[in-house]
Parts: structure tokens; C-alpha cells; sequence
């Protein structure tokens, strides 16, 4: 994938300010013809430069207000069809392959700490898994973001 130029940049840096935005409010605000800001928002989501947009939703007003990360040791041989056993479990929001002691992180949301062993539960059950070591999120320090990178790439 080749890098964003600046004009995508501030594309992506107006969306970020506020999502909900036509492409008609956006062009005016950034001085850019609809077709262009419509035009490069295509050729931006055509290279995946949009992830789901899911991933603001908060789950805590679902009623998960507790969030843990679970490292996960498997058989190295049974990751992919444990990445599928993992995408079936509804609390597991996020998982990640590892390099290091771990093999998997697995980001899960649970209603509080009955639930998260009930999860764990369902994570050890997998086959493949050997074990598991959970820690729970205490804060949010930073949440995920881009506009930092969005900005380095404007100052280049």
C-alpha cells in the first residue's frame, strides 16, 4: 500500500472531527470539489484505509463495563481454526497473533468477573488452547486513534 498524501490526510483528519459529515460539508471545509473528497474517500476504502466502524462503540452502555486482555498459549498448528472458534464468541472483541511469551491476545468485554470466567471458560475450551493468563483493563490511558499519524503525515 503506498502512503497517504496530504490531501487524504486531511480527509481522513475531517472524518475523524466529526464522522457524520456529508461529502458536500466536507469538500467545503477543506476547499476541495465534492468529486474530489467523493473520489479519494472511494480510492481510501478500496486500499482498507477504513477499518469497521464499529470499533467506537463503546460496550460498556451494552452492558459490558469490564474489559480484560487474555493471553493466549495454543498449539501452533491450530491458530486459524482458533481464530475461528474465537470470532464466535460474542465478548471477544478483539484478537491479535503474537510474537513473545504469548501466541494470542484476545481483547474480551464482560459483564463483570463471573462473566469474564465464563469467557476464559469458553477461550480454554477452544481446541488448540493450552492456557491462558487474563488481566484486566484497569483505565483506558489511550484510546485508539489516528489523528496523530494523520498529522505527521500533513507535516511531511
Amino acid at each position: 500500500m503506498s502512503t497517504l498524501d496530504g490531501t487524504d490526510a486531511r480527509i481522513l483528519l475531517a472524518l475523524v472531527k466529526d464522522p457524520r459529515q456529508t461529502v458536500v460539508a466536507m469538500a467545503e471545509r477543506l476547499g476541495l470539489s465534492r468529486n474530489t473528497v467523493q473520489a479519494r474517500m472511494a480510492a481510501l476504502e478500496k486500499r482498507h484505509a477504513f477499518l469497521p466502524f464499529d470499533h467506537r462503540i463503546s460496550p460498556a452502555p451494552l452492558g459490558y463495563p469490564l474489559t480484560a486482555f487474555i493471553s493466549v498459549h495454543v498449539e501452533q498448528r491450530k491458530i486459524a481454526e482458533l481464530a475461528t472458534a474465537l470470532a464466535a464468541i460474542p465478548e471477544v472483541v478483539e484478537a491479535h497473533g503474537l510474537s513473545g511469551r504469548a501466541d494470542l491476545l484476545v481483547k474480551v468485554v464482560s459483564t463483570g468477573a463471573e462473566d469474564l470466567f465464563r469467557i476464559n471458560g469458553k477461550i480454554l475450551a477452544c481446541d488448540g488452547v493450552e492456557r491462558t493468563e487474563t488481566s484486566l483493563s484497569m483505565n483506558e490511558l489511550v484510546p485508539f486513534r489516528m489523528s496523530p499519524l494523520l498529522k505527521r503525515v500533513l507535516e511531511r
